[in-house]
């Protein structure tokens, strides 16, 4: 089905996880290791452990 002419769609959460893709890319062309670690990854997506044995809720634990 066609959009109306001048009307935008915009899905936010869609938007936000491109964004924090972009942030990953750039942290990872960037890094002085072939791999970015997992706490530098939680680091570029601000992302904190609730303590220090569990994993972000976003990753769904590692």
């Amino acid at each position: 089905m066609p959009l109306p002419s001048g009307s935008t769609v915009q899905d936010h959460v869609a938007l936000d996880e491109i964004e924090l893709c972009g942030e990953l890319m750039i942290a990872a062309s960037s890094a002085d290791e072939e791999r970015l670690s997992p706490d530098r990854i939680d680091e570029v997506l601000r992302v904190a452990a609730h303590d220090a044995g569990d994993a972000s809720p976003l990753c769904g634990g590692r």
